[in-house]
């Protein structure tokens, strides 16, 4: 019997981040987990926000993939204050519910595991916003190494989930 964990991801997705879903997607089948998300396993039957809240409490860990979902040229951080910045090498944003779905599983205290792509920051993706580590999310050819350092990555998280599954 494979052990549930939530996997928060948006589903719309290129063709490169499709690939790094699949990849890690993989492993956690490999390590005896079974993925579900709201839009991919399971379909709400009520309002989505509900669902996720459903789902988490049944699953053992979180796994959640922040990737670039919205992107601009430009823009202003905290516009109209005195902390205002203006940025203009490029922002991107995640899908907002990466960081409901995230808040929703630590608030039931499921092991997280969080990874994001290069420019993704703000809230769950923001080091120190909570004691779990941030990892780079793994896109493209990978080395052996890099394969070796991620499922290495996951089998740390797979105790703490292993560990929780079965003091539930």
């Amino acid at each position: 019997m494979k052990i549930p964990v939530f996997v928060s991801s948006p589903t719309s997705l290129s063709i490169s981040q499709e690939n790094a879903r699949k990849r890690i997607i993989k492993l956690l089948d490999e390590l005896g987990f079974e993925p579900r998300a709201l839009g991919r396993s399971d379909y709400p039957s009520d309002f989505p926000l509900k669902e996720v809240l459903v789902i988490a409490k049944h699953c053992a860990g979180g796994v959640i993939l922040g990737f670039e979902q919205f992107y601009t040229d430009s823009g202003t951080w905290k516009r109209r204050t005195k902390n205002e910045t203006t940025q203009t090498d490029g922002i991107v944003f995640p899908t907002p519910w990466n960081n409901l779905e995230a808040g929703i599983l630590y608030s039931l205290k499921k092991p997280l595991i969080v990874f994001k792509e290069s420019k993704i920051k703000g809230g769950i993706f923001d080091s120190g916003a909570s004691d779990v580590f941030i990892h780079q999310m793994p896109i493209g050819t990978m080395s052996a190494e890099s394969k070796q350092a991620l499922k290495e990555t996951l089998l740390n998280w797979q105790r703490k989930v292993r560990s929780n599954y079965y003091d539930e």
